[in-house]
């Protein structure tokens, strides 16, 4: 595109004329958009397709939440992944199979509990959960059917900091 509009512009621009002055702003201008054309927006999400790495397929992963309380705890299982969801109502846990993928920012799971849709998103962040003075490396996004539920996370190689009982 430069060598086109060069090609466009070479016959008009006379040395010590008024012309070259103006074709001087107009490659300036044009070098000015191709240059923004090559800018990442800030804020925009990052154009690495290469997949998250950050957690462990082997690793634990401990996911939790307040307002409601809830936990999901997540392990390898055989060639795939097994999660247990508990809750105040649910102590003992709903054990069931998820699908693990790696994203560019963070991972997922997949699955199905009680005939309802489960999806898992864990992507890295500061968070905390309001009820503590611990602070987690990732943060949690769970639909549980029609609910969402918002939370904390870590794993077995990446735990939480902070008090251990609070």
């Amino acid at each position: 595109m430069v060598s086109y509009v060069s090609a466009m512009l070479y016959p008009v621009v006379r040395k010590g004329s008024t012309v070259h002055h103006q074709s001087k702003i107009v490659f300036a201008i044009v070098g000015a958009c191709l240059l923004c054309g090559c800018a990442q927006t800030p804020g925009e999400i990052s154009r690495d397709t290469e997949p998250f790495k950050g957690i462990a397929p082997s690793a634990t992963i401990t996911l939790l939440g307040t307002e409601p309380f809830w936990g999901i705890q997540i392990e390898a299982a055989g060639a795939g992944h097994s999660a247990r969801y508990s809750s105040p109502e649910d102590i003992d846990g709903t054990q069931f199979s998820v699908t693990r993928f790696a994203g560019n920012n963070g991972i997922g799971f997949s699955g199905e509990m009680r005939g309802e849709p489960v999806q898992i998103a864990l992507t890295p962040g500061d968070c905390s959960d309001a009820m503590s003075d611990r602070s987690y490396p990732y943060t949690a996004t769970v639909a549980l059917g029609d609910t969402t539920l918002f939370g904390c996370g870590y794993t077995s190689d990446q735990p939480y900091t902070g008090e251990e009982a609070p």
